[in-house]
Order: structure tokens, then C-alpha cells, then sequence
């Protein structure tokens, strides 16, 4: 890669700081921006160092003076919200699960930075996600690989990207482990070297997605409804099905006799379906809105390892063409809690070939 202009979106964190720190030892030009995605006053009570408190952003400022670099803060709270919380409040009230992170890298920190970074003349946007950019000339498409890290692979939420973001997206700590990003980060003397990893959704920091339902989207916590078995047995009363995801265990306060898990959520009648560990496995799903990096030929068997869920372990199945963009998807072995809302990502080897959204589960 040639020396470019390049704007590192800089949440504070180490992995971002290290980013922009290689690029500018690499001999790029390299400035760093902050995107504010919520409102700093809550996300500051909740979380001091996450991307959008103003710890966040005032760590971001102080590696940028350490690098000698410009700093800017982005404001796209009001696509922000519009865009990823909306979506987010929407897909509970339907009794899916979204995975908001997806849907604000697809339309937040990568096109919209990518726009504002053109705006302001840069070639090429920077993350610390740890994956790779990589491109196939037998294909001629951009595509994303795993980072070398498996503990801290991000391909996962990465696959929803297009042409365009990918052809001009650097991701330069991909190739490295967290430990060595820490260890340089230290060696470089970055104030933030010992900052822990932030895992919590932004605009939940305190994980209490049904206060977050309740406070900012008016979703009412004093509704009651019944959880029952699949064969109408009632077990036990719940405050909100929106309190529940599939393949949960906590929180059910229901005496069984067994392990018990929630099998589905049913927005209609305020229900929510409990049963065994049998009852939330399945072998097939159908993924729609599915994006390819690299497309396989369905004239043929196509095999690909899935991933269902970030912290998924990839399982083989077949996949086929089931028309209007969807894929239907057969594991070898059944799969725990498929979960709608989620993403379906595929791969073959190391290597993302594309992915949807999970619509529909079967046995």
C-alpha cells in the first residue's frame, strides 16, 4: 500500500490508538476522529470510557497530542438514532434480537465516517477492528478475513460492508494479537495501554436492554403476560417478552425439574415459550438480505462454515439458493438457539463470503 491520507476513527480505546500509531510510523498521513453516536451526558453516566462518553473522547484527544496528530469529534447522533437505536427498539418490540453493532458498522462508522472523511480529503478510513482487508482478483472483490487473534475476531460484524467502503478501508491490527497491540501500545507510551476492552453495547452500558426499552422507547414494563410450555402448560408469570431472547436461562424464576430455556417470545399475546435444551436446537434456517463478498456457484454443492451469532463456534453446513436474496441454510448438526435477528455469517476457511439476517428456524 502506497502512503495515503488517512483518518483513524479513534474511540479512546488501545486497539483504535495503535491503529492510528502504525499507520503514522508507517509514514502515512494520519489524523483521527471521534464519532459521537449518543448523548454524552447519559452515555457518561454509564460508562466513563466508552467511545461515546466524554472519556472516551478526551482519550482520543490525548493519544492524537501524544502522536502529534489532528483530532476531530464527529456528531452523528442524529443518525444514530434513526438508523441503529430505531431499528434496535423495533426488532425487540417484534420479539427478534437484534445485534445492533452490525447495523452501525453497515451505516455508521464506516459509511458515514467514509463520508465525512472524503468530505474533509482524505483517501482512506482506519479502524481497530481485528480483521483483515484482503481482495481476490479471480473475483475481483474486496472481501474480509478473520484476524490472526481468533479470542478477538471481528470479521463477524464486518460482512455486511460494500465495494466501496472495503476498497478504501485500512485495518492495519488484524494481523496482530491483543496482547502484542498491547505491548506496543506500551512501548510507544500511549496513555491508554492498560484501558480495558469495552463490551458492552454503547447505548446500554449497563446491559438492562429492557429499561432502555422502557425509559427511551415507552414499551411498557407493566404488562404481564404467562410463560408456558409449547403444549399450553402455564409455569409461571413474566413482566415484558421483550425481557427475553431465545436459548436464555436466567431470569425465568420457573421450577421445572430440568434445565430450562426460552424457546420463543411471542409479541401478540405477551407470551413467552419455555422447554428443554432439545426445544431450542435446529438444523436449518433461512438468512435473508444476503450480502456477498464472494459468491459462490449454486449450480454446485456449496459447503461453508456459519456462524450464527457473534460468539458463535463456526459449524459446516450446506447452503442453498432460496431466491430474493435469502440462503437456507442445513447444518450438519443441529445448532443451539437460532435466533432470529441475528446474522447468519458464512465462511470458507478464513475467509467472510458473505451473510444475512436470520428470518426463520426448522427442525
Amino acid at each position: 500500500m502506497g502512503k495515503k491520507k488517512i483518518l483513524v476513527a479513534m474511540s479512546g480505546g488501545v486497539d483504535s490508538s495503535v491503529t492510528a500509531a502504525l499507520l503514522k510510523y508507517d509514514g502515512h498521513e494520519v489524523s483521527g476522529a471521534t464519532m459521537r453516536t449518543w448523548s454524552l451526558e447519559k452515555c457518561a453516566l454509564g460508562q466513563k470510557q466508552g467511545c461515546c462518553g466524554i472519556g472516551g473522547v478526551q482519550d482520543a484527544r490525548e493519544v492524537a497530542d501524544r502522536l502529534g496528530i489532528s483530532h476531530w469529534v464527529f456528531n452523528f447522533e442524529d443518525e444514530f438514532k434513526n438508523q441503529v437505536m430505531d431499528d434496535f427498539a423495533e426488532e425487540y418490540r417484534e420479539g427478534r434480537t437484534p445485534n445492533p453493532c452490525i447495523s452501525c458498522n453497515e451505516r455508521i462508522k464506516f459509511k458515514l465516517f467514509l463520508t465525512r472523511a472524503r468530505q474533509l480529503g482524505f483517501e482512506a478510513i482506519a479502524t481497530g477492528h481485528y480483521a483483515q482487508v484482503d481482495y481476490s482478483h479471480q473475483r475481483q472483490s474486496y472481501f474480509i478475513r478473520e484476524g490472526r487473534d481468533a479470542s478477538k475476531d471481528q470479521s463477524y460484524v464486518l460482512y455486511s460492508l460494500d465495494q466501496e467502503i472495503l476498497s478504501h478501508l485500512v485495518l492495519p491490527i488484524g494481523k496482530f494479537t491483543k496482547k502484542e497491540i498491547r505491548a506496543t501500545a506500551k512501548t510507544w507510551n500511549l496513555p491508554v495501554w492498560t484501558k480495558p476492552d469495552s463490551q458492552e453495547i454503547c447505548f446500554v452500558p449497563d446491559q438492562d436492554y429492557a429499561r432502555f426499552l422502557m425509559e427511551e422507547y415507552g414499551i411498557a414494563s407493566s404488562k404481564k403476560g404467562v410463560i408456558r410450555t409449547k403444549d399450553g402448560k402455564v409455569v409461571g408469570e413474566h413482566d415484558g417478552y421483550f425481557r427475553f431472547t431465545r436459548g436464555q436461562r436466567r431470569g425465568l424464576r420457573v421450577p421445572f425439574g430440568q434445565r430450562i430455556y426460552v424457546v420463543e417470545t411471542n409479541p401478540e399475546t405477551n407470551e413467552v415459550i419455555v422447554g428443554t435444551k432439545q426445544e431450542v436446537l435446529n438444523q436449518v434456517c433461512l438468512v435473508s438480505q444476503v450480502k456477498w463478498f464472494l459468491r459462490p456457484d449454486f449450480d454446485k454443492e456449496v459447503r461453508a462454515h456459519v456462524k450464527i451469532r457473534y460468539l458463535h463456534s463456526k459449524a459446516l453446513a450446506s447452503l442453498n439458493d432460496a431466491g430474493n436474496g435469502s440462503v437456507r441454510v442445513v447444518f450438519d448438526k443441529p445448532q443451539e438457539a437460532i435466533t432470529k435477528g441475528q446474522s447468519a455469517v458464512f465462511y470458507e476457511d478464513d475467509q467472510v463470503i458473505g451473510g444475512g439476517r436470520i428470518e426463520e428456524f426448522w427442525d
